[in-house]
């Protein structure tokens, strides 16, 4: 704790410093799953890298005391071992604690828990003017609701007390066939309002082809059943694995996943889109090699290489959340402009139900006469044929049916709103009033944070070492950003990773 408090304290002066100009700032956060690419200044810069470790599993209390730019995996390994898990467990390994609290990520288990934030009992900010403080639910609420989701806009968030649970070996595993949206759909929202389902997501294969995946911790395999696991580079990948052995299935299916091979199913081919990358280097899609390049294919790696190939900026990459009344309507609007499949489904619980959380960009989560649910979309596949600017016309089409239908989108993903459409959507009145009350105006705003900047992939290309001979050149501009990512490290990263096993089961008197 003394080593903790000694780099809040340097961040804390390097803050004041800024304040005192008025000079907004970027937090620089060391290697992460954002989706933003990261940049070191020596002019503006408040250095966090630091802030990546583990304080406290508390076991009577059920909570982790961990520092911003601790790791998924590295929370969960730590639970784990104490026969504890998260309440939400973000899908890709190197998505950080603060990372999932300061951008509203949300997982299977969210349609009990709500986002990551919900799961969030306190957090330690260092505010605009260099301010060490605290805020929980109950002890400044409109500033811990004020920081969620709020991109690193408030304040710099330096600790978080995370809500744990009891742990078991296995996740029992149930997959639903069905053969129409609708049917999909209010398959979720049964197993939703079933008690026993503790985590509920689904594919959308076709339109006619979907399933939908409900799961409950078990402590045993039962007799005659064999774990299926994922995580290994011998083992399928989930989704191919699910819609292989669901094709032509009449049942619902069961599969008993190790508990780190659930919460991490999606990392190996980052959902599907490693799929896409396949196609782009001319490379046959099979089994083989998809287990010669295995070390490429998880989220920390294809992140980098996106960012520095700046191939992320040709596709499209959505997470959108609407009404259940809506569903069906976004669905077939999906299908007929945009024909991206597969397409993730996940039933998120926005409503709030802590007294006074009616603060920040989301304040409206805490109106009960407000959804308490939304399906969650993730539409993520290569742009359209016409060039950037159709790109952008199609993500542009996105958000405004969005609007119509009454949802929102995750901000990590792309924004392509002019402000006062952003504004439209998004609770600017709580925003503001929190930003002003904590001397917060002078920095950028969440819609500064998340809108496509133009000029900055522009000038991104422009510093890279590539010869711009080839900066748009298949298969160069791929293999560059390959080969950053091995320079970066996140190859060696996953290589030693290679050999992941599962997870040790939780003592037997915590199971």
């Amino acid at each position: 704790m003394e080593a903790h408090n000694d780099a809040v304290a340097s961040i804390s002066a390097r803050i004041q410093q800024f304040y005192a100009s008025q000079q907004p700032f970027r937090v620089y956060h060391g290697s992460t799953n954002s989706t933003r690419t990261a940049t070191k200044s020596r002019d503006n810069t408040v250095d966090t890298s630091a802030l990546n470790h583990i304080l406290e599993i508390d076991n009577a209390k059920k909570t982790a005391l961990v520092e911003p730019n601790v790791p998924m995996d590295v929370l969960v390994g730590a639970a784990v071992k104490n026969g504890l898990v998260p309440l939400v467990v973000m899908e890709f390994p190197g998505i950080t604690v603060g990372g999932g609290f300061s951008g509203s990520a949300g997982e299977s288990s969210s349609c009990r828990h709500g986002p990551f934030d919900s799961t969030v009992n306190s957090i330690e900010i260092v505010l605009p003017d260099g301010e060490v403080a605290r805020a929980s639910k109950t002890e400044r609420p409109d500033l811990f609701w004020g920081a969620a989701s709020a991109f690193g806009t408030l304040g710099v968030v330096t600790l978080l007390e995370v809500q744990l649970r009891d742990a078991k070996a296995f996740v029992e595993l149930t997959h639903h066939p069905a053969t129409s949206f609708p049917d999909a759909r209010q398959k979720i929202q049964d197993e939703v309002a079933s008690e026993s389902a503790e985590f509920v997501d689904g594919i959308a294969f076709s339109t006619k082809s979907l399933v939908v995946c409900s799961g409950r911790l078990v402590d045993a395999v039962p007799a005659g059943s064999k774990p299926r696991r994922y995580l290994r580079r011998r083992d399928p990948w989930f989704y191919l694995d699910v819609q292989k052995r669901t094709r032509q299935a009449k049942q619902p299916i069961v599969d008993y996943v190790p508990l780190v091979d659930y919460l991490f199913r999606w990392d190996r081919g980052g959902f599907w889109v490693a799929r896409y990358a396949f196609r782009y280097f001319f490379t046959p899609f099979n089994r083989i090699t998809r287990a010669a390049l295995d070390s490429f294919m998880h989220a920390r790696v294809m992140y980098h290489a996106l960012h520095k190939s700046g191939l992320s900026d040709t596709y499209i990459i959505q997470d959108v959340g609407v009404p259940y009344g809506a569903a069906d309507e976004f669905s077939r609007w999906v299908d007929e402009t945009l024909g991206i499949y597969p397409v993730w489904l996940c039933p998120l619980r926005v409503r709030r139900d802590a007294p006074d959380s009616a603060h920040g960009l989301h304040a409206d989560f805490a109106d009960p006469g407000g959804p308490e649910f939304m399906l969650n979309f993730g539409v993520w596949g290569p742009g359209p044929p016409g060039g950037y600017d159709e790109l952008v016309r199609r993500n542009r089409a996105i958000e405004h049916k969005l609007h119509e239908l009454g949802g929102k989108k995750t901000l990590y993903a792309q924004a392509y709103y002019t402000e006062e459409e952003f504004w439209q959507t998004y609770d600017r009145p709580a925003y503001d009033s929190v930003r002003e009350r904590y001397r917060a105006a002078h920095l950028p705003s969440v819609y500064d944070k998340v809108k496509v900047d133009d000029g900055a992939k522009r000038d991104a290309m422009e510093d890279s070492r590539m010869p711009k001979s080839l900066r748009h050149v298949r298969p160069f501009q791929g293999l560059y950003g390959v080969y950053k990512a091995w320079r970066g490290g996140d190859y060696l990263l996953q290589s030693k990773k290679g050999k992941e096993t599962v997870a040790p089961p939780p003592p037997k008197q915590n199971a």
